[in-house]
């Protein structure tokens, strides 16, 4: 799992038209964008896709339509979680994992469970789950930090093959990397800290910006995979520059209106979340026409 998920995968955004309804032809344009701008895997429906706001009938459309797409040119890794144990399990035992290498579940949210209820949590799902499973620890999110220790155990429980870490905690990270299995992914959920997460000993990093600049994320990380980390800084300041725009006002609405800029597809969310203000949205076109 190490070796298939090593590099960059792009959290994928969901386009809708101007009615709200997913929009597959600019799906497809953004899936062909960021393969031929040789990105490592692509992962539909995590918390970039909307997934929030989708139905399961919809859900299984994208998961469908990207698997077709993408036609085995690179990996795909299936964002299923949720906060309601029993109800995953039923969407996993559902799931048509034909075209997928792993599934990537969020921590439950809300219910904001101790450390022994994520990983009884975590240790059910990849009982039932037919792919291998890879941790997501969001706790801004969340509400709930999955700790080193409980991420450490969890990594010792079959069918946990990695986890996408966005705490932001660089002790956290240190811990686990240091003691987990040799054979368990570990992946930035920053791209921020993609750079130094890897000089620490991770594998990559599940990317936002790369939905937009696949090619210079991709090539930042696979400097940093070969040691090269003078080129790697390189991409890595440029991209340092844009990032905070992604989030000023929140995940996928920065990104939308950077693909809106980029033609590559539109800006339409889902309440309850709305398009960049008029302020950002001028930032963000003017860091495109600069980039």
């Amino acid at each position: 799992m190490t070796e298939q998920l090593k590099g960059t995968g792009v959290a994928l955004v969901t386009p809708f038209d101007q009615d709200g309804n997913i929009d597959f032809d600019s799906l497809r344009k953004l899936i062909n964008h960021i393969i031929d701008n040789q990105a490592e895997f692509l992962v539909p429906l995590g918390t970039t896709g909307e997934s929030a706001t989708l139905s399961k009938e919809e859900k299984k459309r994208v998961f469908d339509f990207v698997a077709e797409v993408t036609a085995g040119r690179a990996p795909l890794v299936a964002g299923i979680g949720g906060n309601n144990t029993a109800e995953l399990l039923d969407c996993l035992r559902a799931f048509d994992h034909t075209a997928y290498t792993a599934i990537l579940s969020v921590s439950p949210y809300y219910n904001k469970p101790s450390q022994e209820g994520l990983f009884q949590h975590f240790k059910m799902l990849a009982s039932e789950s037919p792919l291998p499973l890879i941790i997501y620890n969001i706790p801004g999110r969340t509400g709930s930090n999955i700790t080193a220790e409980t991420t450490l155990r969890l990594a010792e429980v079959p069918n946990i093959s990695g986890v996408k870490e966005a705490s932001a905690n660089f002790e956290q990270f240190m811990e686990i990397i240091r003691h987990m299995p040799p054979d368990f992914c570990f992946l930035s959920g920053d791209d921020g800290l993609a750079l130094p997460i890897i000089a620490l000993g991770g594998h990559g990093v599940i990317s936002v910006a790369g939905n937009a600049f696949p090619k210079d994320v991709s090539d930042m990380v696979r400097h940093c995979l070969r040691g090269d980390f003078a080129e790697a800084r390189k991409l890595h300041y440029k991209l340092a520059a844009l990032i905070p725009l992604l989030f000023e006002e929140g995940n996928p609405a920065g990104i939308k209106a950077f693909l809106r800029e980029l033609s590559i597809c539109g800006d339409t969310l889902r309440l309850p979340l709305v398009r960049p203000g008029n302020v950002l949205r001028e930032k963000i076109s003017k860091a495109v026409e600069n980039y």
